[in-house]
């Protein structure tokens, strides 16, 4: 009955279900995104970071001087293996910030120094626009972004030169020879330059064999943070550690991190271990507003809807004043005439609901489809240029829970107006 009375206003019907199937596509495309949004992110700046998990080595000289070096990685590896940790590979890189110098122009750049016979990370996700991956095996071959290029006026061949420390703080000078430039997509796009780690170390003046940080490729991504604190406990063991725990009011558990390297006392070398999670944790406190903003137009959204049900049927309710009264005169109980209204309203809602994650399914898969290449400016926000979805089922259940609940509460009112009319002042109305 609850089912043949939809059925009898069918415009109004399709408005009030397609409103609560637009509010549902919307927050479930919303949620879609920001869903796969953590995991890309995590995905494409991994092979740029070179790892899932880190360890950094300070080291504190007779001067005082901190000095940022892994000299000896044996009781680290030994670690990582006894930790049981899923490996995929190990990655080794040095770095620097310095000053690249062309003709008259110069620009401040972080260069990463890695080993490029092995550098496949960086390759799936750098996009050159000139030069190739194959120039790098000049050793003082160096890859920049177009944005970098532009401001030094810098093409492949070019010799530029780069002012930077050494480890220990002295001034130093050398020469890169331009052998890529890679696109750049506009935020991210300057990150880093990339030169062969062996050079890199020379103007640090460190050893070839030395390194500055060790980056670790998990096999499961999801849970580096567990992974995380295994390979923490076994470190632990075997070398000092910095803690993990304290954030000491900084703006991010990264910048914590460091500021210990600063204001704590020892003697030595220590160890940081972080994660890609404690880098980008900012941009992950971004997805969570954009999440709990999607609840916020949901709950806006239905309280208009709600606003709708109600009017709607209360007018549904008039429109069956003396239909109410002949149930009721033939023996149809309160209960049933008011369960009678709220199930058309359910009904009405789980239309509303299918319609709705059928549509935002289709819209999501079509956006999938669309192939937005990787050298488009939000290409680390996607998955090899294109767009993908990630949704929780507990959450698409507890929005389609709170949606029928929603739906109820605004159609209880009317239901118990119906459910309180007598059968004699219901066949006496004119409606």
């Amino acid at each position: 009955m609850a089912l043949r009375n939809l059925n009898r206003q069918k415009k109004r019907s399709f408005l009030l279900g397609g409103a609560i199937a637009f509010g549902l596509m919307i927050v479930t495309i919303i949620n879609g995104f920001t869903g796969s949004f953590v995991q890309n992110v995590d995905e494409n700046f991994s092979h740029l970071f070179a790892g899932h998990i880190f360890i950094t080595g300070t080291e504190k000289l007779e001067n005082g001087r901190r000095v940022s070096i892994i000299r000896d990685d044996a009781l680290l590896t030994a670690a990582i293996k006894d930790s049981g940790i899923p490996i995929e590979y190990l990655t080794k890189s040095s770095g620097f910030r310095g000053t690249l110098i062309f003709q008259n122009n110069s620009v401040a750049q972080q260069v990463v120094g890695t080993d490029w016979s092995q550098a496949s990370y960086i390759r799936d996700r750098l996009v050159l626009t000139s030069g190739s991956f194959e120039n790098m095996s000049n050793p003082k071959g160096i890859i920049i972004s177009q944005k970098i290029a532009e401001k030094l006026k810098a093409q492949v061949g070019d010799t530029i030169l780069v002012q930077m420390q050494t480890a220990t703080g002295q001034m130093n000078v050398g020469e890169f020879a331009v052998a890529a430039i890679s696109y750049d997509p506009g935020l991210f796009g300057s990150i880093s330059a990339y030169a062969n780690r062996e050079y890199v170390n020379e103007l640090l003046n460190i050893a070839p064999s030395e390194y500055q940080t060790l980056g670790i490729f998990v096999k499961d991504m999801n849970r580096m943070d567990s992974y995380a604190s295994t390979l923490y406990k076994a470190l632990s063991t075997k070398v000092s550690m910095f803690s993990r725990n304290d954030s000491g009011g900084a703006q991010s558990p990264f910048s914590a991190m460091l500021r210990q390297a600063k204001d704590e006392s020892w003697t030595g070398t220590r160890y940081t271990l972080y994660t890609l999670n404690d880098l980008l944790s900012q941009m992950k406190q971004i997805v969570s507003t954009i999440d709990v903003t999607g609840l916020v137009i949901l709950l806006i959204l239905f309280v208009i809807i709600m606003v709708g049900i109600t009017n709607t049927f209360r007018m549904i309710m008039y429109e069956r004043i003396r239909e109410i009264g002949t149930m009721r005169a033939l023996g149809m109980q309160r209960s049933r005439v008011r369960n009678l209204f709220l199930l058309e309203a359910l009904f009405l809602s789980i239309g509303g609901m299918a319609a709705g994650l059928i549509a935002a399914g289709l819209i999501m898969a079509g956006l999938h489809l669309i192939n937005f290449g990787l050298n488009t400016p939000f290409y680390l926000l996607l998955k090899n240029g294109h767009m993908t979805f990630a949704l929780s089922p507990i959450q698409v259940i507890l929005k389609i829970l709170l949606i029928a609940l929603l739906t109820l509460v605004a159609a209880l009112l009317p239901a118990r107006s119906a459910a309180r009319l007598t059968p004699a002042d219901a066949l006496r109305s004119t409606h």
